[in-house]
């Protein structure tokens, strides 16, 4: 397969996806009872105010043709908050950067921790380092965001006070506790999954054929054993950022952040269906274009992909 054809599946894979997101949040949303125009105007509206607004919103066209409008917004980044009447995509903007922080300290926090924690529990397969981190990754699993950040909060937020614990106006710092309380989320699976490949890797000839080269046990692991064990890992941690920036969504309201999961939080409350639209849909297809570059990414960097190529 050549090399555009590879960067073209993903690439298609990710446009046919693209499009399921746009009926999807069409439809889910849709489903969703209680009425736009009722909600902003209060229980005291006349039933001829209602229907009023209704028509204004578009509200009272038929399905299809809703959907025509919805798919021409997003197309020319039209949406309008029914609430302040401001272009959807100038919310998503002026609050999107704290949640893409957040969202790019976890990964670089989950993939140090994750290999960190694989790395020694590799190093001392079936002794007391290599059980402490696999109790520890299956407690992990089962411990929610939002309570170990409650308790981060309180240990070195209020205790020691060496984080401040409400929104971003400390700059790197104000990061810390929200980052490392998402990247929990996925911290436990990634070091399993690398773990696994490590034992896996270190018995292979790859490694055997290192050490017989006279290579430094340093160099075993970080030049020749990491890099061929980390791809795996290195996918699942692309396939989990969807599931991250949902955890970041919960983060930010824990440590009173206006990122983008309190723009859709207070949309909700509102019923301003388009911002909650625009949260859902720019932010999926955000996750969708992370996956495209984590499957090109790793097709680059696989050793075994590199060893194909120079055989060829």
């Amino acid at each position: 397969m050549t090399r555009i054809a590879r960067l073209v599946r993903p690439a298609a894979r990710a446009a046919l996806v693209a499009v399921g997101v746009v009926l999807a949040t069409f439809v889910l949303l849709g489903l969703v009872p209680g009425d736009a125009a009722s909600a902003l105007l209060g229980s005291r509206a006349t039933p001829e105010a209602v229907a009023a607004l209704r028509e204004d919103f578009g509200l009272d066209l038929p399905w299809y043709a809703r959907l025509g409008a919805f798919i021409s917004d997003v197309l020319t980044g039209s949406l309008t908050s029914y609430v302040n009447g401001q272009p959807v995509t100038a919310l998503i903007a002026a609050r999107a950067a704290p949640t893409a922080t957040i969202v790019l300290a976890a990964l670089v926090v989950a993939a140090a921790v994750s290999a960190a924690l694989a790395l020694a529990a590799a190093a001392h397969h079936d002794r007391p380092v290599d059980q402490i981190v696999r109790i520890v990754s299956t407690a992990g699993v089962a411990v929610p965001s939002f309570l170990l950040g409650m308790a981060l909060i309180l240990v070195f937020g209020v205790r020691l006070r060496w984080f401040p614990v409400g929104g971003v106006d400390d700059g790197f710092l104000s990061y810390v506790l929200p980052a490392v309380t998402a990247a929990s989320a996925v911290v436990p699976v990634v070091t399993r999954s690398l773990r696994v490949q490590l034992l896996e890797v270190s018995g292979s000839d790859v490694v055997a054929a290192a050490r017989a080269a006279g290579f430094s046990e340093r160099r075993v692991t970080f030049g020749v054993l990491l890099p061929n064990a980390a791809i795996p890992a290195l996918t699942l941690l692309g396939l989990n950022v969807a599931y991250l920036v949902g955890g970041t969504f919960v983060v930010e309201q824990v440590f009173g952040i206006h990122g983008l999961g309190a723009l859709m939080f207070d949309a909700i409350q509102d019923r301003d269906v388009p911002v909650v639209q625009g949260v859902v849909l720019y932010t999926a297809l955000a996750v969708v274009l992370v996956g495209v570059v984590t499957d090109v990414v790793v097709r680059a960097i696989d050793p075994r992909r590199r060893v194909e190529g120079a055989v060829v």
